[in-house]
């Protein structure tokens, strides 16, 4: 070899073989193309798995969901189905909350009273009430789902250094087939408990207001709820189970394919199984418990994303935040003023995109009783309307001041920002 005559002639010897780097290329390729059909697999899995949301929020929209849930009925928060679900006498203690959570798992993790109950608290905190027959819940899960995908999909270069360290681990005498694959089992699992447990923490915080409760059960979201306060965090999380689960079956095809069975690296006949069903039964607890109860309770934070705008009109508002920057630094370079008190208090439908947002809250009250919210109804944002002019250019800001008619909003309430 060229490269190993060039080390020799120097006194020197190759920091890897010819032979050595191409077994890599192969190990990378293999493990890149293992990871990506496993993270496919998984998203089509649990989005099948979702497929029976949809039903659930076509009945929102029936004058029999709307009878039953009455805003103006008081009822005890223990009798609602929420509350006898969430509201046992086992939810007193902190230790038999984390167990009948990590059990709940694997029966019905996910129920339809789950479902409702905590899309009308994302609606009540983030929206307009009178959006809630019209605004798709699933649709706006479904994009969020997609945009996660993007960085799931992904392998980042702290899982490259997890994957270095995966195969220093597996050496003589470290007994890593023992223990290795166990590790994603025992993330996920975890991950699974604490989304469980979320949904009781929320149902307590509705005790905490009262017994008596007026219409549905109302839970706030809020990012208090999740580790660290960064429900984002569950992402990262099922992105590592889901990249070492795929290097463990990436690494076991390539060392059958390298050195062929039996070798060095499959000397146990458990190590073989062990792998294997690991690799199944992670696949389908993250496919059919884990991915939609994060897809669902992940919503349940401080924020709402992005996503709540569909593909057509986010790309319009994107397109038109471009827009608005552009100028303003055109502005700017040409030495012209642009202050907030120059901006008009009205706007025609070529100016903002005012008749997208129909329903936004004009009154102070409204505005202080969802302090979290953006103010903005998008109940018609998954309905067919007519496009964002693609001339507009000023800031998103400028339509909601325009839309409220030039009231300034209250300390309190003041709107968060929607990263476009």
């Amino acid at each position: 070899n060229e490269a190993d005559w060039h080390a020799n002639s120097q006194n020197k010897s190759s920091f890897i073989s010819a032979d050595g780097l191409h077994q890599l290329h192969i190990f990378i390729f293999v493990l890149a193309t293992s990871h990506v059909i496993y993270c496919i697999t998984t998203m089509a899995l649990g989005r099948l798995k979702m497929r029976h949301w949809k039903s659930w929020e076509l009945e929102t929209k029936t004058a029999e969901y709307q009878f039953s849930h009455d805003p103006d009925r008081f009822r005890f928060a223990r009798e609602t189905s929420f509350g006898r679900r969430h509201l046992s006498f086992w939810s007193k203690s902190p230790v038999l909350i984390w167990i009948a959570c990590f059990f709940r798992q694997f029966v019905r993790s996910l129920p339809k009273v789950d479902y409702l109950t905590l899309r009308h608290g994302f609606i009540i905190a983030h929206l307009a009430p009178q959006s809630s027959s019209k605004f798709d819940f699933r649709k706006y899960i479904k994009r969020s789902l997609e945009e996660d995908f993007k960085v799931v999909v992904g392998i980042s270069p702290a899982l490259w250094f997890f994957a270095v360290l995966f195969l220093l681990f597996n050496t003589h005498g470290w007994h890593s087939y023992l223990w290795l694959p166990f590790v994603p089992l025992i993330i996920i699992l975890l991950v699974g408990t604490k989304l469980q447990v979320i949904i009781i923490r929320m149902a307590q915080r509705i005790m905490e207001r009262g017994d008596v409760i007026k219409g549905v059960p109302v839970v706030h979201p809020t990012d208090d709820l999740f580790w660290f306060r960064r429900p984002r965090l569950m992402l990262y999380l099922i992105h590592f189970v889901l990249f070492q689960n795929a290097f463990q079956l990436a690494f076991f095809a390539w060392s059958w394919y390298e050195f062929g069975y039996p070798s060095c690296f499959h000397k146990h006949v458990e190590e073989i199984i062990i792998r294997l069903s690991m690799g199944l039964l992670i696949q389908v607890l993250c496919s059919y418990v884990t991915l939609p109860l994060y897809a669902l309770v992940t919503q349940m934070g401080s924020n709402m994303k992005p996503t709540i705008f569909n593909e057509r009109v986010a790309t319009a508002l994107r397109k038109w935040h471009q827009t608005a920057r552009k100028n303003l630094r055109e502005n700017r370079k040409s030495g012209k003023s642009f202050s907030s008190t120059s901006r008009p208090t009205t706007a025609t439908s070529r100016s903002s995109p005012a008749y997208l947002l129909p329903h936004l809250p004009s009154d102070l009250s409204t505005q202080q009783e969802y302090p979290n919210s953006y103010n903005l109804c998008i109940g018609r944002c998954d309905m067919e309307g007519p496009s964002l002019p693609s001339e507009i250019t000023v800031d998103i800001e400028l339509q909601r001041a325009a839309l409220e008619g030039g009231q300034t909003q209250s300390k309190g309430s003041s709107p968060q920002s929607l990263a476009l």
